[in-house]
């Protein structure tokens, strides 16, 4: 039996008539938990009783006509990255075990008053990086990985658990999970989902969602922005009530990255035939070859990858500087390898790399004049055979370089299995890159 994911907007008609109720929908989704859970692992804790309990309630708002929000009785996963009040926070790490602060994140604070059910807490890589303490499998072929860092938000919106998982992204940890697992994903404006109670943090860092539809992903981070706004300082992601109407975009950009040399041949021979039926429903293509604007960015992030870490090592040095000395030798040794890097680093270099990151903002940015996004594939290829890794970013990490909007839509196939087209907006831009994105959606997908 193929897994599948589980809308939940669609659903609400039903639940106004009468048809069927949030804790039905949660009984289906238990359901589909018993026969997923033991198979591919993607939570860490679980709270079935409170979620059975914010079920019965949201039954009775919608019986009356009076539910919170249009998310109202959705189930949810949230990474164990992100604090919740109710279960352990544990980051992926042994050091961590049983860990709570005893309170919600401001998002998960946003869901649960937007009627939002939180069933539990997915896998992380330990500390949102690279290392897998987890053995989260992807439920499309269990001898491959989920992806990561976010690993078992993707995994459970992909096994039809959830219809919506939150994750984070700095490198690539909400995309390319979402391309492997065959869900959407989407990495908003840097600063657009407030990530108080998130321990991630880094300053390229993005509350990231992954879920079965493009709709229900929209839904869900318009309603956690409407209660909680962005980070602090900054209002959070702005557009229409529900997902932004499709739009035809005039002119993209086809943007290679340092990924390219590491796509497979089919995910080029699928991209490129994506392209091709852009092109022929009247959208110009552009890329580095064409205009030179284009090729000034593909310059800007050739080293992206490296680039980034600067940041995050840096960034997270004085939290893993407490924690070597809580016990290092629980401690991945990637991890021990990036804490010494960071020590190497003085307060001139983040200076400076911080001046060259604006720089580079500010030339993607002047794309916004010559076209309405850029397009490339999210992941190299399929998801890779084995769990010990979480896949090549590569493709990823230019929009969180950027800090630009993107998203992953399942329109792709490769090796038999979900490969994501990924659409990169403009900062700031977020209902505009969901507009384009729908339109990209209705077109490849039939």
């Amino acid at each position: 039996m193929k897994p599948s994911v589980r809308p939940f907007l669609e659903a609400t008609e039903k639940f106004r008539a009468g048809a069927d109720t949030p804790r039905k929908f949660l009984d289906r989704c238990l359901e589909t938990l018993d026969l997923w859970e033991p198979k591919i692992a993607a939570f860490v804790t679980l709270n079935l009783d409170g979620a059975r309990a914010a079920a019965d309630r949201s039954s009775e708002r919608w019986a009356a006509g009076k539910p919170l929000s249009p998310i109202d009785g959705m189930p949810v996963g949230i990474k164990d990255i992100i604090e919740t009040a109710d279960m352990p926070t544990e980051m992926g790490s042994p050091l961590m075990k049983g860990w709570t602060s005893r309170k919600d994140s401001a998002s998960v604070a946003a869901l649960r008053a937007a009627g939002a059910i939180i069933l539990g807490k997915t896998t992380t890589t330990e500390f949102a990086m690279s290392h897998p303490f987890h053995s989260t499998r992807n439920p499309l072929d269990l001898a491959r990985t989920p992806g990561g860092s976010s690993s078992g938000s993707a995994a459970a919106v992909a096994a039809g658990i959830v219809t919506a998982a939150l994750g984070t992204q700095v490198i690539g940890s909400g995309l390319r999970p979402a391309s492997y697992c065959g869900a959407f994903g989407y990495k908003p404006s840097v600063h657009g989902i407030n990530r108080t109670g998130s321990h991630d943090p880094q300053s390229q860092s993005c509350t990231a969602i992954i879920a079965a539809t493009l709709a229900d992903t929209w839904q869900v981070a318009c309603e956690i922005v409407k209660r909680a706004g962005g980070d602090p300082g900054y209002p959070g992601i702005a557009g229409p009530d529900r997902l932004p109407a499709a739009k035809k975009p005039a002119r993209l950009a086809f943007v290679e990255t340092a990924g390219w040399p590491t796509a497979t041949e089919e995910a080029r021979r699928a991209l490129g035939a994506a392209m091709e039926k852009i092109k022929a429903a009247g959208v110009e293509v552009i890329d580095r070859r064409s205009h030179a604007s284009i090729d000034a960015v593909e310059a800007d992030i050739a080293d992206a990858m490296a680039f980034s870490l600067k940041f995050s090592d840096w960034e997270m040095r004085w939290f893993m500087h407490s924690l070597a000395e809580r016990g290092i030798e629980q401690m991945s040794q990637s991890s021990r390898d990036r804490f010494k890097i960071a020590g190497t680093m003085t307060i001139e270099d983040y200076r400076t790399a911080l001046i060259e990151r604006e720089e580079i903002r500010a030339d993607y940015n002047a794309l916004a004049s010559t076209c309405d996004g850029c397009i490339t594939l999210t992941a190299s290829g399929a998801a890779p055979v084995g769990i010990t890794s979480t896949g090549n970013p590569a493709f990823a990490v230019p929009a969180s370089l950027w800090g630009t909007p993107a998203l992953s839509l399942p329109v792709l196939q490769a090796e038999g299995l979900p490969l994501g087209l990924q659409f990169i907006g403009y900062a700031d831009r977020d209902a505009e890159a969901f507009a384009v994105s729908a339109w990209l959606y209705d077109l490849l997908a039939k």
